[in-house]
């Protein structure tokens, strides 16, 4: 591909980062996985990006890559591939501001999601995007009805996790 192509590729992926540091984080519990997954994901968003027609929005389809990504990454033996080489190896994902005021309750939401099922986890990620419960349910392959329910119950779910922990917010 053009160096026209990716640097376009690049310039959406960076303006979407948010959903590469939300998926790792999520999915992925040790900074090192974190990252090994972020990358994991950016290979496989740079492979399917020429299957990326515009049908949808950019950030909706790097959602669904980075989903399921994250769910098969996981689901495999840990191990390293040194097949990369269709891929540049010079992505860089500029780096967020995190607000230390906010890195505690973050780490405690986030080991608390550590510990929801794949789906569970999908239905948080996508409600933290802001996505609606018809959105949710597309995305998933649910009824809008069975993605509120579902999207209540690990609320709730999470709620005990948290309040277990000892943890007040």
């Amino acid at each position: 591909m053009s160096s026209q192509t990716e640097a376009a590729f690049l310039k959406l992926v960076n303006q979407h980062k948010g959903i590469l540091y939300k998926a790792s984080r999520i999915y992925a519990d040790s900074v090192e996985d974190r990252e090994d997954l972020q990358q994991e994901i950016l290979i496989q968003l740079w492979k399917s990006y020429q299957n990326f027609k515009g049908n949808s929005e950019f950030s909706t389809w790097m959602y669904r890559v980075a989903i399921n990504t994250a769910i098969t990454y996981l689901k495999k033996e840990k191990k390293r591939t040194s097949n990369h080489t269709d891929v540049p190896h010079h992505f860089e994902v500029q780096n967020e501001d995190y607000n230390p005021a906010k890195e505690k309750q973050l780490e405690v939401f986030y080991s608390a999601v550590q510990e929801l099922k794949a789906l569970e986890k999908a239905v948080i990620f996508y409600f933290m995007e802001g996505m609606s419960h018809k959105e949710i349910g597309d995305n998933l392959g649910l009824s809008e009805g069975n993605a509120r329910v579902k999207l209540n119950r690990t609320k709730e779910k999470l709620q005990q996790i948290i309040k277990k922990s000892g943890y007040e917010f």
